[in-house]
This record gives C-alpha cells, structure tokens and sequence, in this order.
C-alpha cells in the first residue's frame, strides 16, 4: 500500500492540527490543511490529494458539502466527511456530494483509518473500472 497524501479540510486550527498529527501516526501523508470551501477547492486543485477529510461546517461562503460536491466533479477525489453533525437534514444533503464516508465527531481513530482505507480501494477500482 502506497503512502496516501491527504487533504484536510476543518475551519478549527487546534482541531486540524490535531487530525493532522492522528493520520501522520497513522502512517498517512497530509500535505496541506484548509479551513474554508473555497481554500480546499483550490488546495485541492493544487496539489491533487488521494483523499479529502471534509469538515460540513466551515468559514466563509462555501461549506463543506458544496465543496466536497466541487471537489467530486472537477477532480475525482473522493471526500469523507468529519464533522460534529449528524442531523438528518445534513445528512441529506451530505449524500448529494456521493461522499465515500461520513463520520461523526469526535471519533475513533481506528474508525477513521478503515474509512480511509475502504474510500481509497473503492475509489482506485472504479478508475480501474472506466
């Protein structure tokens, strides 16, 4: 398995850092972190991750599902959601973006790891697939 660089997009710094630091243990790469919609949809252009971390709830105009859905269509890059809400109207939502995962805050690190791991091979078959 190849060192996956990672996205991760949370509008809290300590809360960013502190993910970044998990994954890194965790053996994965985070090249960048942002904190807007708009921020991650340029990172993600820019450096073109394997994987998004996606917060729904961010600073500025864009959230997280409208940036996820951007993210999906302009550079098929699969996004799993992080974040504190859980409601069914966010969820909802959340399902327009076709994310690859949606865990809730605060979370079990082996959650996120296997979630990670089983967005990645679902994403790699189906660029095998086309």
């Amino acid at each position: 398995m190849k060192e996956a660089n990672i996205l991760v997009v949370e509008d809290e710094n300590i809360v960013a850092l502190s993910i970044k630091k998990k994954l890194e243990l965790m053996g994965y790469s985070v090249i960048d972190t942002a904190s807007s919609g708009e921020d991650a949809v340029v990172k993600a252009d820019l450096f073109y991750p394997d994987l998004v971390l996606m917060d729904v709830m961010l600073r500025g105009e864009m959230d997280g599902i409208e940036a996820a859905k951007m993210i999906r269509e302009k550079f098929d890059i699969p996004v799993i959601f992080l974040t504190a809400y859980t409601d069914d109207k966010t969820l909802e939502r959340a399902k327009m973006a076709e994310p690859y995962g949606y865990i809730s805050k605060p979370f079990k690190e082996q959650d996120l790891k296997s979630n990670i791991e089983m967005a990645l091979h679902k994403h790699e078959k189906e660029i095998r697939l086309r």
